[in-house]
């Protein structure tokens, strides 16, 4: 109860096409180190770009910079959204905490650009910091601070600029604006990985992407995403919302992941199956055990209701849950469709079948349509 408070929390969000969900720095920190485990160099002599609201409120701006000799980057490139209360003004780079004044002629500041390409130790205390980074951002020392002309919406030709010098983007991009950011990131063929809700993956121009194998799930969903920091003004809700030690105020939620094309070992593994006998007879699941596969009425399918009760021996198409992506390994399936959009049945100009539907069920609403490749 209190994960489905937290995402009816995001649903409201985002039909109010209101984005402001911060990611937390242990979830940054994990789902990137799984991709430096499978690959030390992934980021290597890399240009990563973090879209955000606030470069010095943000945690994937602060996972990149205080890990950037450690990873290897090149540079990194990070843009505020609208006014920032810490980016528009002067950081403690300049003086006192006083607004930037504004230049003759020129527009109000409403959002900044960093460009980082250079870090290290300049206070002389030891080790690196944000404080170094500040300082090394007022010597003007290999690195850039500077207002942007507009918003630093993702879509202004400011940032397509910005996009088009990076090799990934790397953030959690407004919920309400999925679907743009995700087409314009594959238009310019960039490589990411971004936070997503879980519907996301019913969206065409995602689940397109899916099918294909041009996009894939991060590491883990649900629970592997363990909470997002919120303004003061939203409400807390259910018994998984906290205020953490720093005194930021957090909502747990299942219904989020992470959205990718950089590879990591996890979607190569194979998933263990049993045959259908082997189900019937051994599951743990008491619509599986002892009894017989159910097919669909209107679609040449039949229903598997649990991932792990996919059956090794069925070489015909299968309905499973929307979470069987979360296992996914494209080199043992093979992604046909998804219920009850059809995308790809549409996408031929064939007609839409109904929704999928069992006498005496009741229907599905999300299952992905899957068979097994053949060797």
């Amino acid at each position: 109860m209190a994960r489905e408070g937290a995402s009816k929390l995001l649903r409201k969000a985002r039909k109010a096409k209101s984005d402001e969900f911060y990611t937390q720095y242990v979830d940054i920190q994990k789902e990137v180190e799984a991709y430096l485990e499978y690959n030390p160099d992934t980021f290597r002599n890399k240009v990563v770009y973090c879209n955000c609201d606030d470069p010095f409120e943000s945690n994937f701006f602060r996972y990149f910079v205080l890990n950037f000799e450690r990873i290897g980057l090149k540079s990194l490139i990070t843009t505020s959204y609208k006014p920032s209360p810490v980016a528009n003004t002067q950081l403690g780079l300049f003086g006192d905490n006083e607004t930037v004044t504004q230049k003759k002629g020129r527009q109000k500041i409403t959002a900044n650009k960093f460009i980082i390409n250079s870090v290290g130790d300049i206070d002389g205390d030891g080790e690196f910091s944000l404080k170094d980074v500040a300082l090394q951002l007022r010597q003007n020392k290999k690195n850039e601070w500077a207002p942007l002309d507009g918003d630093g919406d993702f879509r202004s030709d400011e940032s397509i600029e910005l996009l088009k010098q990076s090799d990934f983007v790397i953030t959690n991009p407004p919920f309400s604006l999925f679907r743009e950011f995700i087409s314009q990131l594959v238009d310019y063929d960039k490589k990411f990985l971004i936070i997503g809700n879980i519907n996301s993956i019913s969206y065409r121009e995602v689940f397109l992407l899916i099918k294909e194998n041009k996009v894939w799930l991060g590491t883990g969903m649900g629970r592997w995403i363990s909470g997002f920091i919120v303004p003061d003004s939203y409400e807390l809700y259910g018994s998984e919302a906290r205020i953490d030690e720093n005194g930021n105020r957090i909502v747990a939620t299942n219904n989020c992941l992470w959205l990718t094309n950089l590879d990591h070992g996890k979607r190569h593994q194979p998933l263990p199956l049993m045959t259908m006998n082997d189900n019937i007879k051994f599951s743990t699941h008491k619509k599986i055990k002892g009894q017989k596969y159910k097919k669909y009425e209107n679609y040449d399918a039949i229903e598997v209701p649990f991932t792990d009760a996919i059956p090794s021996d069925y070489d015909g198409v299968m309905g499973v849950p929307i979470t069987f992506l979360d296992k996914y390994n494209p080199d043992q399936f093979e992604i046909i469709d998804i219920n009850p959009h059809f995308f790809s049945i549409v996408e031929q100009g064939l007609p839409k079948p109904d929704q999928l539907h069992i006498s005496g069920q009741k229907d599905p609403y999300a299952r992905i349509l899957i068979k097994h490749r053949k060797a």
